[in-house]
């Protein structure tokens, strides 16, 4: 068992720590302990300073028992796609046309597009799932109820409104095609 002991050097008047550990010396028949200095106490914050650099302070609190020691979160995300639609989206200007039309969702929006764009066989259901390995605009996760929500938000105005936006953008040898012939609703550019 390791316990902090706290001494005062009777001619400098600097108190130091040690790090105690108890061990049964059988030769003797009696406890002992070892010590080794981790560093000097200060006097104003009452903390330890280590008196060596390499040495690290122990994992044991000066009163009580050691509390929980916190884990990291590691976390890896793939940005390489996102990334790559999100410079498409300011070079055709589709990220600011969505916001002018969307301005509070069109984040989510274009999360959904990447999602749909690079998942494309998979349904919006599993969405919560690619957020979660994905950097995306949103940054959150959108389960499926709230992406009905949302698309159920987007009225008829909106829609016309981007596409006028849209089209202010195209030149002439340029359309604009919109399916409604299916659920999933894809906008198709030609040149």
């Amino acid at each position: 068992m390791a316990a902090i002991v706290y001494q005062t050097n009777k001619k400098t008047g600097i108190t130091y720590a040690y790090e105690s550990k108890s061990y049964w010396d059988k030769d003797k028949q009696q406890s002992r302990a070892k010590r080794i200095c981790i560093g000097r106490l200060d006097p104003g914050t009452k903390t330890i300073v280590p008196t060596r650099k390499k040495l690290s302070l122990p994992l044991v609190k000066e009163k009580g028992k050691p509390g929980p020691v916190p884990v990291p979160v590691a976390s890896r995300k793939f940005y390489g796609a996102t990334n790559l639609f999100d410079q498409i989206g300011e070079v055709t200007g589709v990220a600011r046309d969505l916001q002018a039309c969307l301005p509070d969702h069109y984040r989510q929006i274009l999360s959904i597009a990447y999602y749909l764009i690079l998942e494309d066989r998979n349904p919006l259901g599993r969405f919560p799932r690619w957020a979660s390995t994905h950097h995306h605009p949103h940054g959150e996760v959108i389960t499926s109820q709230r992406s009905s929500e949302l698309f159920a938000s987007i009225t008829e105005e909106a829609r016309q409104k981007f596409f006028r936006l849209q089209g202010k953008r195209r030149v002439e040898q340029e359309y604009l095609a919109y399916d409604s012939t299916s659920v999933n609703r894809r906008v198709i550019m030609t040149h």
